[in-house]
């Protein structure tokens, strides 16, 4: 924790200030994965319910990002990417920040517990406790395998979307799941091996601070290559198809493909194209999540013709 206060610098934050500290990017995210579980489980919710549902998700979201950034404030200061973050930059008092975030908790999981079910809203309230606690206090300080385990925060939201439908956990949720889980260590790896960072001045065990690039190729191909069963394994139960699994095959032979070329390369290769390769892999990343969740709704869409499923 800081020092960093903005009592003296007579400097009153406004409300994009308090927006930021609930990671708005990181939101939009959490906000689409918790929708697609949500409309493509069995069971229909009332819209109103559903709109209530998704804004305690979105809310429970920000208030992680709250009080990650109460709790990491000392580190966001000495790295250039975070230091212009509300705390760091003195425009909220770490106070303000953790009170947010508590609130804010408090009222998404109370809200949809009284909403929906018991099950969506400790979905949601250990969703928060896994990334304010369990990754940020401990496991992002402590080990480089940090963003494999702290993946499972982001991982949550489909799965409770699912429970707001069903009041229960099932195969599909569990590897919506667990495809979002698998997915983050090597689309974040991929980005850690061409963006320099601070994670090193900051005292924070990245694994390409603590084990060099070649260690972080080498993971980045063996998760993508526990990601792929995942992937596919998704597309054989009630919420596959011919649709998904097309788009599935696709996306993980690409996602694929990239991993075997950055495994294949050295830090010289890398300098000598500005990590072109690297790049493309990360890009591939982020399409390859937006796909296969598009093509769970395009299914469920379908489904309501005779048309989705096999």
């Amino acid at each position: 924790m800081s020092d960093i206060s903005v009592q003296d610098s007579g400097y009153e934050a406004n409300m994009g200030d308090y927006f930021a500290l609930l990671k708005p990017r990181v939101m939009s995210l959490v906000v689409f994965t918790a929708l697609v579980g949500l409309l493509v489980a069995p069971v229909p919710v009332h819209p109103f319910i559903g709109f209530v549902s998704i804004l305690c998700i979105a809310v429970g979201a920000g208030a992680s990002g709250a009080l990650n950034m109460w709790w990491d404030a000392d580190i966001d200061q000495l790295m250039k990417r975070t230091a212009t973050r509300p705390i760091p930059s003195g425009r909220v008092e770490p106070g303000e920040a953790l009170g947010i975030g508590l609130a804010l908790s408090g009222f998404a999981v109370v809200l949809l517990w009284l909403a929906t079910n018991w099950l969506a809203a400790f979905l949601l309230a250990f969703t928060i406790f896994f990334y304010a606690v369990v990754y940020s206090m401990f496991l992002k300080r402590a080990t480089p395998q940090n963003i494999v385990i702290g993946g499972a925060a982001g991982a949550f939201p489909p799965m409770i979307g699912w429970a707001v439908a069903t009041g229960s956990v099932s195969i599909e949720s569990i590897l919506m799941f667990g495809l979002i889980f698998m997915w983050t260590p090597p689309h974040f790896w991929a980005l850690a091996l061409f963006v320099k960072s601070d994670y090193g001045d900051a005292g924070v065990p990245m694994l390409t601070e603590t084990h060099g690039r070649d260690a972080t190729r080498r993971h980045v191909l063996i998760y993508t290559l526990l990601l792929v069963p995942v992937a596919l394994g998704l597309g054989v139960t009630s919420i596959g198809g011919p649709v998904y699994m097309a788009v599935a095959v696709v996306m993980n032979l690409w996602f694929l493909k990239g991993a075997i070329d950055i495994y294949r390369r050295d830090d010289a290769a890398c300098e000598a194209d500005k990590h072109k390769v690297e790049i493309n892999v990360f890009k591939v990343s982020l399409y390859y999540l937006f796909a296969h969740f598009c093509a769970l709704l395009l299914e469920a869409a379908l489904g309501q013709y005779g048309l989705g499923g096999w």
